[in-house]
C-alpha cells in the first residue's frame, strides 16, 4: 500500500471535514486521497496526468462508494476538469510534487538510474522523451537545462560529455546515460553524497514535462487552485527540491503580501492587491526522524500551506 510523506501534516494542514470537497492533485498512488477519505466523510477528486495512476484508482474508487472520482489531467487544468464535472470551488487541494515511488521504481518509466531503462521521463506517455533530449538538444541548449533546473555548476562540463556521447551512438538507456555524467563530472568522496548523475536526471525530467518555469505545471497549478478554492479553503503543497519549495514559497508570499519590502520601514505598495491567502503557519515543515528512517526518499521534503481569504484570486498576476 502506497505510503505518502508527511500525511500527517498534510491531513493537519488540511484539516479535512464532512460533506466537504477536496482535490487531490498529485493522485499517484492514492495515499493522500485515502488518508481524507478516512478522516472524515468527505468527497475527493484525483487528478493525475499520468494514465497509469489512473487505471491503478480502480479498486480504491470502490472502496469508498462514490467518495472517490479520477480525473486524467494535469493539475494545472483542474479548474477546467472539475467545471466540466460541474464543480466550481472546492474546500482543500493536496499537491505532492515530483515523482511518486511507483514511476521511480519501475524501470521502464526512465525516470532513475538506480536499474537500467529507456531514457523516457514522461509523465504522460506521450510527447518529447529524455532521451530526444539529449540526442538533439544543442549544447548551449542542454548546458542551460542541467543548470537551470538541475542547479548543477558543472552543466557545461556535462553537456559538453553528452554531445560528445551521442556522436559516437544516440544514448538510450538511463545507466547510459549515468555514466557519461559521472565520468564527465564525478562526485566528490565522502558520507552523503548524491550521484553526480542525479541533478542531471532531476532537471531533464523537469523539463521533459514542463514542471517549472513560465507556463510551466506548477505555477500554472497554483494559479488554479487560487481560483478553484472556496474562500477559507486550504491548499497544502509537498515539494522536494529548492526549486519547487521556492516557487511556492514565492507565490504564497506573494499572494499573502508576507514578501520581504526593500526596507522593513518601507510602507506596502500602493498598488498592493488584496490578499488571496493567508499562510497556515510560517515556513515550512519537515519530516521527523521516524519518517526519514522509514522513508529515505522523504529527506528532502518540505511543506507549505495556505488558507483562502474571500478576495478575487490574483488570475495571471506574478
Amino acid at each position: 500500500m502506497h505510503q505518502p510523506v508527511m500525511l500527517k501534516e498534510i491531513l493537519a494542514a488540511m484539516a479535512p471535514a464532512d460533506g466537504e470537497v477536496y482535490v487531490d492533485g498529485t493522485f499517484g498512488g492514492g495515499g493522500t486521497a485515502r488518508g481524507l477519505l478516512d478522516a472524515a466523510g468527505c468527497e475527493v477528486w484525483g487528478i493525475d496526468r499520468d494514465p497509469a495512476a489512473v487505471n491503478r484508482a480502480a479498486p480504491l474508487i470502490a472502496t469508498y462508494g462514490g467518495r472517490l472520482r479520477v480525473l486524467t489531467g494535469r493539475f494545472s487544468e483542474m479548474a477546467e476538469l472539475l467545471d466540466g464535472e460541474g464543480v466550481t470551488a472546492v474546500d482543500g487541494i493536496a499537491l505532492d510534487l515530483g515523482v511518486s515511488s511507483d514511476q521511480l521504481d519501475a524501470p521502464l518509466r526512465g525516470f532513475s538510474f538506480a536499474n537500467d531503462g529507456p531514457l523516457d521521463m514522461r509523465m504522460e506517455g506521450s510527447g518529447q522523451t529524455a532521451a530526444d533530449v539529449v540526442n538533439t538538444g544543442a549544447q548551449a541548449d542542454l548546458a542551460d537545462i542541467i543548470h537551470r533546473f538541475g542547479q548543477d555548476r558543472r552543466a557545461r562540463r556535462i553537456a559538453r560529455a553528452i554531445v560528445a556521447a551521442r556522436a559516437e551512438r544516440p544514448i538510450s538507456r538511463t545507466l547510459e546515460l549515468a555514466a557519461i555524467v559521472a565520468r564527465a563530472a564525478p562526485a566528490p568522496q565522502g558520507p552523503g553524497r548524491i550521484h553526480p548523475a542525479t541533478r542531471t536526471f532531476q532537471a531533464l525530467r523537469i523539463h521533459v514535462n514542463n514542471e517549472l518555469g513560465p507556463g510551466g505545471e506548477l505555477p500554472c497549478g497554483l494559479m488554479a487552485a487560487e481560483r478553484l478554492l472556496a474562500p477559507r479553503g486550504r491548499l497544502a503543497v509537498l515539494s522536494f527540491h529548492s526549486l519547487e519549495d521556492g516557487a511556492v514559497k514565492s507565490f504564497l508570499r506573494t499572494r499573502s503580501g508576507t514578501a520581504p519590502r526593500p526596507s522593513r520601514h518601507a510602507p506596502p505598495p500602493a498598488s498592493q492587491r488584496p490578499v488571496s491567502f493567508r499562510l497556515a503557519f510560517r515556513g515550512v515543515q519537515k519530516p521527523d526522524e521516524n519518517e526519514i528512517r522509514r522513508n529515505p526518499r522523504s529527506r528532502s521534503a518540505r511543506l507549505r500551506a495556505a488558507i483562502r481569504t474571500d478576495a478575487a484570486a490574483w488570475e495571471a498576476a506574478t
